[in-house]
């Protein structure tokens, strides 16, 4: 995986989105064989990935695709490594997955649960640099902030006026969780494994 891993990771969710956008709009293909489903997941296992990917209205498809493009420019400026991209990648699928602990959940959809595991995993990255310290007490502090207003562990859905329908709150946070666990365990298999440099040798 090359440097442009983790634009081109953000950039296939969104496309994946748009594409699933367009399939349910035609009536390609069914929105009920897309949506993850509590009861219903394991006869449909593609859901852990099309779930995310699937918005049934346009302007909130639209707003998730543009705070992950966003989250996608910002990686790149900061050059992370490849495995976060994986972090990402592995956190679509998983975040939606955690979601069997979270009682009152049916059924999820939407990039909510990716968007805010790619700003945990860059909130992890730049937490760990010292020149981007400052960036990612900020990105960690404005995560948990909108994660403890929003309550998912005591609310996991609620009405959302400003879209006028209920927001899985609990998707955020099991996506952000997850890409958070995800990124610092690929870190640490990253330096207890990663290559190092050969040893020098000795005439």
């Amino acid at each position: 995986m090359s440097p442009r891993a983790w634009p081109l990771a953000c950039l296939l969710l969104i496309a994946g989105s748009a594409l699933v956008w367009l399939l349910a709009a035609n009536d390609a293909v069914p929105p009920d064989w897309l949506i993850w489903r509590f009861d219903g997941w394991r006869q449909q296992p593609w859901t852990l990935w099309t779930g995310p990917l699937l918005h049934l209205v346009l302007p909130h498809a639209i707003a998730n695709a543009l705070a992950l493009a966003a989250l996608a420019v910002l990686g790149a400026a900061l050059a992370v490594p490849p495995r976060d991209a994986l972090a990402l990648l592995l956190a679509w699928p998983l975040g939606t997955l955690a979601l069997l602990w979270v009682p009152g959940v049916g059924a999820s959809y939407g990039l909510g649960g990716a968007v805010h595991a790619a700003a945990a995993i860059l909130a992890v990255r730049t937490l760990q640099n010292p020149d981007t310290r400052v960036l990612g007490l900020l990105l960690a502090g404005g995560l948990l902030i909108k994660l403890r207003l929003e309550r998912a562990w005591a609310v996991p859905i609620g009405f959302d006026s400003g879209w006028a329908f209920n927001v899985i709150y609990a998707a955020h946070l099991t996506g952000a969780v997850a890409g958070a666990a995800l990124a610092l365990l690929l870190e640490a298999c990253h330096r207890l494994f990663g290559r190092r440099p050969p040893r020098a040798a000795v005439d």
